[in-house]
């Protein structure tokens, strides 16, 4: 029988609370995305998050630990080896990715790819670099709406993103070519997780703004998920912000794209108003894209904090079969070199409105207990080959 009607798993994109044991094998040493925000800002209000027990997780400057928390609460460990967005959301519903994906970094794109893509658009490429999203449209925006070249770069994660003008280079054809390359970029020594594309708007530097028609072109999971066994079974999965596109629409039932991570909480709140049955998964992506990645601690906190706001929203309208699941997906240190996510283990956050109190739980040695805990409680099977044990009795 259903412990739980409907469950909420909210992932505060790249908000890591500590290196993992491995951490140095993928270049970070010492990382804590969390607690080095903390100590990097004078202020930090999250009263929501406190009570759930966020501060009992990592020590937190401003923040105490509450004496006694609402919300079950720990560290999760990454088994899978990567730090990066796809990995971490397939491990949370019971996929182990052994192979990272492809990354390109440091060196940019291979010639051999960039020729076949340029051959198959029929567009000069510009760019070929890893960069931030906003200062490349500033270097090379200009030129590509006077030329009709198409600027192509990367960044941390395994991506390849192409930049498109709406109205000189059209959506239209923006999707075309990026169609075409994540055609390419199925092959083995190309293949990246995500192909994206960036449209934006304006005519010259300063006055560039990437628009919300971005669309993500992923690798469909290479097995099923926890999100393929709840469909199954008819029951609701709701998708906010970029679950779909991280899943590439496998299992997912209602899909919902968020403008920013304070509209994704204002949708998962609206969500929480209606009378669904299953799954709503969420993903806030603005810690990582606008504050992780371009190490602003201050940004990140502020994120943080107005994230706690309108988590006071949601448990103020969540129901007792209702269970809350906070958590992320790798950490990315704003306060550590360079530009990438950092390999991290992540907060666990569990709250029902009818949790008699809460508690520490065991630091678990994979992201899957999430799943595994979501399969449980729904009464259906975890499909084969995933991974993962179910913490439901432990947060009951």
């Amino acid at each position: 029988m259903e412990k739980f009607k409907r469950i909420f798993v909210i992932v505060m994109d790249s908000l890591g609370v500590g290196a993992m044991e491995d951490s140095a094998e993928f270049g970070d040493m010492g990382v804590n995305t969390l607690g080095h925000i903390s100590q990097a800002v004078n202020d930090l209000y999250i009263p929501n998050l406190q009570k759930l027990g966020l501060a009992n997780i990592t020590p937190l400057k401003q923040v105490p630990p509450a004496e006694n928390p609402l919300g079950c609460y720990g560290k999760l460990r990454e088994k899978s080896r990567g730090k990066d967005t796809m990995t971490g959301h397939w491990e949370m519903m019971g996929l182990e990715v052994t192979k990272p994906f492809k990354t390109f970094t440091e060196t940019g794109f291979p010639s051999e790819l960039i020729a076949e893509l340029e051959t198959q658009t029929g567009r000069k490429i510009i760019g070929n670099k890893s960069a931030s999203g906003t200062e490349i449209l500033d270097e090379l925006g200009e030129e590509e709406i006077a030329t009709g070249h198409m600027i192509v770069y990367t960044s941390a994660d395994s991506v390849l993103q192409i930049c498109g003008n709406e109205e000189t280079f059209g959506l239209k054809e923006l999707y075309r070519c990026c169609e075409i390359a994540r055609e390419l970029t199925m092959k083995e020594e190309w293949r990246v997780g995500r192909v994206i594309a960036r449209p934006y708007v304006g005519k010259k530097k300063g006055e560039f703004k990437r628009t919300s028609n971005r669309h993500d072109y992923a690798l469909k999971p290479f097995g099923k998920t926890v999100l393929d066994a709840l469909t199954t079974e008819e029951l609701d999965v709701i998708s906010i912000g970029k679950i779909n596109d991280i899943f590439d629409g496998e299992g997912i039932t209602q899909a919902y794209k968020s403008k920013s991570s304070v509209h994704g909480m204002e949708q998962t709140i609206d969500v929480a108003k209606t009378d669904f049955h299953g799954l709503c998964f969420v993903n806030l992506v603005d810690f990582d894209a606008l504050w992780g990645h371009r190490r602003d601690p201050q940004g990140y906190a502020r994120e943080i904090e107005k994230f706690d706001v309108n988590l006071g929203k949601l448990l103020a309208v969540l129901r007792k079969e209702d269970l809350l699941i906070i958590t992320a997906d790798h950490g990315n240190d704003p306060t550590y070199s360079g530009t990438d996510h950092t390999r991290e283990k992540v907060p666990f956050l569990a709250y029902s409105p009818s949790l008699q109190s809460g508690k520490q739980i065991k630091e678990t040695d994979t992201f899957a207990v999430i799943g595994a805990t979501i399969a449980e409680n729904f009464g259906v099977k975890m499909p084969e080959g995933t991974i993962g044990m179910s913490l439901l009795d432990t947060i009951q």
